[in-house]
């Protein structure tokens, strides 16, 4: 009789196991875009993640990729269930990887988002942007990963389609794709004439090495980008959504422990709710940028760019519509 209770309790507590085991909604994986190197962004990150765990009982593992494309296949084939991208890559999850929005980062100085810049070493030539408009085919430009905001998609339309400059190898000496921190650095150590990034990264080069900060000068600035968002797939369990919009939105109000985890993780102070509504001024450019292309193809009869650009207008007004409800 003894064996006989001991036989079931150990049946009980194996089928418990392998429940959890086999629960889709327990085990996760935290995918974060490739800004910086894997093992600095694990650094940096850890120490949320194993909060997230602790307080909401799931078991969350990050996940990194060569490339901002890793992390959005890796949603897309639920290798990945919740990510943190800029808005560009959030925008290709929502649209590829049955993606949504589900909360976005709070600046630390309060403003609503950040800015993509135009950086140069201090010491350069260029001095202006009619410097380097003058001279873009002398130029080496560090140019940021295909699916990042601030480092390919606001600063190619704001900064070069309004010009007339695409960015091609053909309209540069050389063009050098790379991550923020490697353009950062690069531009820091005078290795190349210009580059793009964000007030985010150059605002932490100026709080940790502020020797490094003094060889950077900003040549350009754009308009305001919606703050990062952080994105889910829109398949898991209402109850895994609900403990982890809780955790995220209360993240870092309070808690000085949970405050010094946000100032070492980025300038960011915590997150807010917000939905796929906050990408449709990413949306907005990335049309603009597709009518331009459109405009430019020597290989489109009159009738076929007419049809297409028919469809992108049609697009495009029904994204100021949504605009304008959100206001």
């Amino acid at each position: 009789m003894k064996f006989l209770r001991s036989l079931i309790v150990g049946v009980a507590a194996f089928a418990c196991v392998a429940a959890h085991a086999e629960d889709p909604s327990q085990d996760l994986s935290f995918g974060i875009i490739s800004t910086d190197a894997s093992s600095t962004l694990r650094q940096r990150w850890q120490p949320l993640i194993d909060d997230l765990n602790k307080k909401t009982g799931l078991h969350v593992k990050a996940f990194f990729a060569t490339d901002y494309a890793g992390i959005i296949e890796g949603m897309r084939f639920n290798k990945v269930q919740i990510g943190y991208f800029g808005n560009a890559s959030a925008m290709e999850a929502v649209d590829r990887s049955n993606g949504e929005v589900f909360v976005k980062t709070v600046n630390a100085n309060g403003e609503g988002g950040y800015y993509s810049l135009l950086i140069t070493n201090v010491n350069s030539p260029y001095k202006t942007l009619d410097d380097v408009f003058k001279n873009t085919k002398n130029l080496n430009l560090g140019w940021g990963d295909p699916n990042s905001t601030s480092g390919t998609l606001i600063p190619g339309y704001y900064l070069f389609a309004k010009r007339g400059v695409p960015v091609t190898p053909a309209s540069f000496k050389t063009l050098l794709p790379s991550s923020h921190e490697a353009n950062l650095l690069a531009v820091v150590n005078n290795k190349i004439d210009v580059a793009t990034n964000n007030t985010m990264e150059v605002d932490r080069l100026q709080q940790q090495h502020p020797d490094k900060f003094a060889q950077v000068r900003v040549l350009w600035k754009s308009p305001l980008i919606p703050s990062d968002p952080l994105v889910w797939r829109k398949d898991l369990p209402q109850a895994t959504k609900d403990k982890l919009r809780d955790f995220f939105i209360n993240y870092a109000k309070t808690d000085p422990h949970e405050k010094e985890v946000m100032k070492n993780l980025t300038t960011f102070s915590g997150f807010v709710a917000s939905s796929n509504a906050q990408l449709i001024p990413i949306r907005q450019v990335a049309l603009f940028q597709q009518k331009q292309k459109l405009e430019a193809d020597k290989n489109l009869s009159d009738a076929e760019r007419k049809t297409q650009m028919a469809a992108l207008d049609a697009q495009l007004n029904a994204l100021n519509s949504e605009a304008a409800k959100q206001q």
